[in-house]
């Protein structure tokens, strides 16, 4: 089995190796200074829920809104005393993409705040969405679509996924457009989502080298500044159309990620490890409770006395001895010498720990 886990291990990581050396288009490594997408949030109110919103005495904010949605509609609650259980508070939630219009669709995502259970088969009632500046950009209704299920009864409970939360796609409806002028701009930065300057040296020779001059300069490792005019073209929207195919190879730090949950290790294309010696093995101690029971004699006086028992016993495996690893020149190597050691991934995680320690992983070591 451990064996099976590490070739798949290897194709892996080679597969993201020989991925990484693939030039990508300039749209996916970096943002335009600019364009972006601006959060959403509003407070709304579920409805159509089979028995499973909120409880009004746990959760009187849903009370609150739902009287002023029917207050709004003309229906005169006051006074009145209602326990239904089939509404439930949520905040909605969206992000508005750049250049949104007006009457243009986003997804929208709903989460109950307060004790409902579910919010299977509800449908949200038009709820205003607000910026950061407190002014409404969108509007969101409709059916929601949970990602989960729930079912109880008297002796227990199920729950699979989170259902008190899903989406409605296109759910949300832009009803004002934020101002930004693209054209007015006489330069546009491109932000690296990963600085690095290899990276950004690459993409400031490649955009200069697609145009023939020199319309892009370095500003530090993740940022690369554009110059408008310089690219002779028609507008703004139609160079960073251009800019944006170009194809870039870009350069990754020595990375290890590990996650100790899974098991899981990812090396990157540039991991190194100097020659090193490892020894590993495991030293297992288990200890057992065996408690006799004595009686008296019949007919004697005397009670009953539980005498404890213990067995101890403390096993260690053989383990792997001293096991050299050559110093690796390439991803190959690496993979071949940590294998020679014929451990699981697990017990591999904790080679690769000490090697760090020991400074001979040349590496960034990322634990998840």
């Amino acid at each position: 089995m451990h064996k099976f886990i590490r070739q798949v291990l290897i194709f892996f990581i080679l597969s993201c190796t020989f991925a990484q050396a693939t030039p990508i288009r300039i749209k996916d490594l970096v943002e335009f200074d600019g364009v972006r997408g601006n959060d959403l949030v509003g407070y709304g109110l579920v409805v159509g829920l089979n028995g499973t919103g909120d409880g009004i005495r746990n959760a009187p904010f849903t009370e609150e809104i739902m009287s002023n949605i029917l207050e709004r509609l003309g229906v005169n609650i006051t006074g009145e005393q209602f326990r239904p259980k089939n509404v439930a508070a949520v905040f909605v939630t969206a992000t508005l993409p750049p250049f949104s219009r007006a009457g243009s669709q986003i997804d929208i995502t709903v989460s109950a705040i307060g004790d409902a259970k579910s919010l299977l088969g509800g449908t949200l009632v038009m709820t205003p969405l607000n910026a950061a500046d407190g002014e409404i950009y969108a509007v969101a209704q409709g059916t929601i679509i949970a990602g989960g299920i729930s079912a109880e009864g008297d002796g227990g409970s199920v729950t699979q996924g989170v259902p008190t939360a899903g989406t409605i796609p296109s759910g949300g409806r832009v009803e004002r457009e934020i101002e930004f002028q693209l054209s007015s701009l006489s330069t546009v930065r491109l932000a690296l989502r990963t600085p690095d300057f290899t990276t950004a040296g690459r993409i400031e020779r490649a955009i200069n080298e697609n145009f023939g001059r020199a319309v892009s300069v370095m500003i530090d490792a993740g940022t690369v500044q554009i110059n408008i005019s310089s690219t002779r073209m028609a507008s703004t929207a139609h160079a960073l159309g251009r800019i944006e195919n170009i194809l870039v190879t870009p350069e990754r730090r020595a990375r290890v990620i590990v996650d100790q949950r899974s098991g899981t290790i990812v090396m990157g294309e540039d991991v190194r490890i100097s020659r090193v010696a490892v020894a590993q093995g495991n030293l297992t101690l288990r200890i057992q409770e065996n408690p006799i029971v004595v009686q008296p004699n019949p007919f004697s006086p005397g009670e009953v006395v539980v005498v404890p028992q213990t067995n101890i016993a403390i096993q260690e495996e053989e383990g792997t001895g001293l096991a050299e690893i050559n110093e690796g020149t390439s991803l190959s190597e690496v993979i071949a010498g940590l294998n020679a050691l014929g451990v699981s991934p697990r017990d591999m995680i904790d080679i690769l720990k000490s090697i760090k320690a020991a400074g001979a992983l040349h590496a960034e070591f990322i634990v998840r």
